[in-house]
C-alpha cells in the first residue's frame, strides 16, 4: 500500500517536472513570448534545475549543437529516466542484480516516454487551440497556443485544403497524434516493459 502511494506521487512529481521542462523547450524552440503568465510559470518552476545545466552545456559546447537550447530537454529525459528506473524498483524489479544489457532498454523506455509527451503536448495544445478558436479567440493563452502549434498546423495547411473557410488541419493532426501513440509508441513501450518484467 505504501510504494503505491509512494509511487503515485513519484509518477505525479516526476510527471509534471518532465512535462514542464518540455514544454519550456518546446516554448523556446517555437519562440514563445516569456512575458505571458503561463510561460513565466514554466521558467519559475524550472530555474532551480535549468541554470546549473546550462553552466554545465556551455562548458560542454552544447554537444555540438550551437542554436538550440538543449538543457531543458536534457533534463526533461533525466527526470523520465529517473522516473522510469522508481517505477520498476517500486514494483519490485531487481535492478541492482540485472545484468548491463537492461539499461539500454530501460533508456529506449525513458526516450518513448519523452517522445510519446512531446505527441501529447502538441494534441492537446491542438485541441484546446480548436475549442478556444469557437469559444474565446482572445484569451491569455491564445499567444502561447498559436505559436506552438503554428509550425506544425502551417506544413498540414500546405498539404490540406480548407473547405468552406474550414481548416481540416487541427483535425488532421489530432487524428495523425492519436494513431502514432497508440499504434506505435504505448505498444512499444509496454513490449519493452514486458521484455523487462520477464
Amino acid at each position: 500500500m505504501l510504494d503505491n502511494a509512494i509511487l503515485f506521487l513519484l509518477q505525479t512529481l516526476l510527471g509534471l517536472f518532465t512535462l514542464a521542462f518540455l514544454l519550456r523547450f518546446y516554448f523556446q524552440l517555437t519562440k514563445v513570448s516569456f512575458q505571458n503568465q503561463a510561460a513565466q510559470a514554466i521558467v519559475t518552476l524550472t530555474n532551480f534545475a535549468v541554470k546549473p545545466m546550462r553552466r554545465l552545456m556551455m562548458m560542454l559546447g552544447n554537444f555540438g549543437i550551437p542554436k538550440i537550447d538543449i538543457s531543458t530537454l536534457l533534463l526533461a529525459y533525466i527526470t523520465q529516466f529517473i522516473l522510469t528506473i522508481a517505477t520498476l524498483w517500486l514494483q519490485g524489479f531487481p535492478l541492482l542484480i540485472v545484468g548491463n544489457s537492461i539499461w539500454t532498454t530501460i533508456l529506449a523506455v525513458a526516450l518513448i516516454g519523452i517522445i510519446s509527451m512531446s505527441i501529447t503536448i502538441f494534441l492537446y495544445a491542438v485541441l484546446i487551440q480548436a475549442v478556444l478558436s469557437w469559444v474565446n479567440p482572445h484569451t491569455p493563452i491564445a499567444p502561447i497556443l498559436n505559436k506552438l502549434t503554428d509550425p506544425i498546423l502551417s506544413v498540414l495547411r500546405k498539404v490540406i485544403p480548407t473547405a468552406g473557410n474550414i481548416d481540416f488541419s487541427s483535425l488532421a493532426f489530432i487524428i495523425v497524434a492519436q494513431l502514432l501513440l497508440v499504434s506505435i509508441f504505448m505498444p512499444l513501450e509496454n513490449s519493452l516493459l514486458a521484455s523487462l518484467i520477464k
